[in-house]
């Protein structure tokens, strides 16, 4: 899954749908953002997102990190904070011992 760009102007339901799906079909997510209400928008679709999982068992967490991305060609470089979404606990990776999940 490619990394998911929140600006101050995403819906934060539509980038919980994205989120919800990356965990889904990869197992995780990342989220550049750039600016204080870009990442109000995407810590608020983060939350719709732990709803979205929550039904299948899956509990989402969130580690931030500073990133340097580039706009587009020609463009100076900006310091963005990087998210990364990973569930808590995935029922795909548990493993059965002697009749017990582990």
């Amino acid at each position: 899954m490619s990394v998911l760009r929140v600006s101050t102007s995403s819906d934060p339901g539509a980038a919980a749908g994205a989120i919800a799906n990356g965990i889904r079909e990869c197992g995780s997510a990342e989220i550049h953002v750039i600016g204080p209400r870009a990442v109000n928008q995407a810590v608020k679709a983060i939350a719709i997102a732990r709803g979205y999982v929550a039904p299948s068992g899956l509990d989402l967490y969130c580690t931030p990190s500073f990133s340097t991305v580039r706009i587009a060609e020609g463009e100076d470089e900006k310091t963005a904070i990087h998210l990364d979404i990973r569930p808590r606990h995935d029922p795909r990776a548990s493993v059965v011992r002697g009749g017990d999940v582990v």
